[in-house]
């Protein structure tokens, strides 16, 4: 009897940390998602400002 419960607690116990790190690595994904999306978004705002500045030159 005290072995079932044994295997039940640890069995609950491995769920709970597997629960943690897959939050953790769904958080972590997500932070790296979002710091290549801004890092494209800065690199795409250079350009056009690059391409405003020379079509403002070449209208003058």
């Amino acid at each position: 009897m005290f072995t079932v419960d044994y295997l039940y607690l640890a069995f609950i116990i491995c769920l709970l940390i597997l629960g943690a790190v897959s939050f953790a690595r769904f958080i972590r994904s997500l932070l790296i998602n979002t710091k290549l999306n801004f890092n494209n978004s800065d690199e795409i705002n250079k350009k056009l400002d690059r391409i405003i500045e020379l079509l403002e030159k070449q209208s003058k």
